[in-house]
């Protein structure tokens, strides 16, 4: 029984020393497990030596067909989307219906601080409140892009230049071409209304209303002719070059209705008269309010600033009265203009005839409007204090073709008749227009009979 114990005992002391030995067999087996799972895990991620070689040609290849193909693409693209247009130095704008000066500049980027500087420098001319198309403005750009230069052409006779002076401040200059006058005469023949008579006879729509308005008191265009009645027309149009301008000129004019004759004749005085040498305009009044209004300040065409020292016209003649004094129309004539002025505040301007003109500026009422005809005396406005005002007052223009004059003193037609020392000169203009419609009217149909160049 003894023996058999021990050898028990002996039994169990071999199998604890066994112990050690297979855990330290299963910890290398557990240990070289967990090495090569680690390194099936490592290549299939990056892939054995000699599959990373592969790979890495494959993608060089990829990379370099992936380069050709974007670069393809970005040309392509390139080619579809144009070019942003490239900024020149001097750029044109032709005038188009609604065109506005405030979008002009936006389109040509140039900033609203310059508009409000040539608005300034435009305040004594107002050439850019009416721009018309077919107008053109170009611009001269500095290198830094600011405008250095702008030139409106109004028609190829008459240009006006802003030109700047400093960071704040531009001048103008009006330049006027005196190109070639071409006198002209016309004949015609009523059928239907004068108006498509006259249009038929080759005068356009400005100078048949000229027409119409010199001759409106003395006969009724709509009532008074009839088929068979007809007219002769003495005018002169301007040009510089082959270009007409779009300024013309009536000389004469004739209609022989019936057993009746209308005519009138333009005098080197600038005044209509009939073969008599009576006018066909009535006076003027000197001024176009009722009482004495002091003068406040003068018409000077070579006013210097009295801070820049530079040449700043005044071409009309300021009247201090209070705010909502009566301002008249000093003679009969069309209403031209009715505008909101960011310097002049409310203006009027008045067109009396081809050749005379009148302006009302920093009103505070407009009583007329655009287009309304008015006669001498009427009244057309209330004086005020608006745009760029020192005070209650008006500023009052009086223009002789194009040009202002001092209304103060500058002679107005207000004779009724050719005077006597002009009476011989005035008959024998008379003679040579007649002799001129004479001939007109013996050509068979509305042609053109004659054609005299005069600078």
């Amino acid at each position: 029984m003894k023996n058999y114990y021990i050898n028990d005992k002996r039994k169990l002391a071999r199998r604890r020393r066994l112990i050690p030995i297979l855990l330290a067999g299963l910890v290398i087996v557990c240990a070289l497990y967990l090495a090569w799972s680690h390194r099936q895990d490592i290549l299939a991620v990056f892939g054995s030596p000699a599959e990373d070689s592969v790979a890495t040609d494959n993608a060089t290849t990829d990379n370099a067909t992936m380069g050709n193909a974007t670069m393809a693409n970005a040309t392509a693209v390139a080619a579809e989307v144009p070019e942003p247009p490239r900024r020149e130095p001097v750029q044109e704008c032709r005038i188009q219906d609604g065109d506005t000066l405030s979008s002009i500049f936006d389109k040509h980027l140039i900033s609203q601080t310059t508009l409000f500087q040539i608005m300034d420098a435009d305040e004594q001319i107002l050439a850019l409140d009416i721009l018309r198309p077919g107008n053109t403005l170009t611009f001269t750009f500095n290198p830094d892009w600011s405008l250095e230069r702008m030139v409106l052409s109004v028609n190829p006779a008459r240009q006006v230049v802003y030109r700047r002076v400093d960071a704040e401040n531009f001048e103008f200059e009006e330049v006027i071409h005196p190109g070639t006058w071409v006198q002209q005469t016309l004949a015609g023949g009523i059928e239907g209304s004068f108006f498509v008579s006259a249009q038929n006879a080759g005068l356009n729509d400005q100078e048949v209303a000229s027409i119409a308005e010199l001759l409106k008191g003395r006969i009724n265009f709509r009532r008074d002719l009839q088929a068979g009645d007809t007219f002769q027309v003495v005018r002169r149009q301007q040009y510089v070059g082959d270009e007409f301008t779009g300024e013309s000129q009536i000389l004469g004019i004739r209609i022989i209705c019936r057993k009746r004759t209308y005519d009138a004749y333009l005098f080197s005085d600038g005044k209509y008269y009939d073969r008599e040498g009576n006018s066909l305009m009535r006076a003027f009044v000197r001024y176009p309010f009722k009482g004495s209004q002091r003068l406040s300040s003068a018409f000077n065409p070579r006013r210097r600033h009295p801070v820049t020292g530079r040449v700043s016209p005044h071409n009309g003649a300021d009247f201090r009265m209070s705010v909502g004094t009566p301002i008249f129309a000093p003679g009969d004539g069309v209403v031209t203009r009715t505008l909101q002025h960011r310097f002049a505040g409310k203006y009027i301007e008045i067109r009396h005839s081809d050749r005379y003109s009148t302006r009302y500026l920093h009103l505070s009422k407009f009583l007329v409007r655009k287009g309304q005809r008015v006669k001498r005396g009427d009244k057309i406005a209330l004086s005020g204090n608006t745009g760029r005002s020192t005070g209650p007052h008006l500023h009052y223009e009086f223009h002789v073709a194009g040009r202002p004059v001092d209304p103060v003193t500058a002679p107005i037609p207000i004779m009724s008749s050719i005077s006597k020392k002009d009476r011989a000169a005035f008959k024998a203009k008379v003679a040579e227009l007649t002799a001129d419609m004479d001939l007109a009217k013996a050509v068979d149909g509305p042609r053109l009979s004659q054609a005299a160049t005069t600078n």
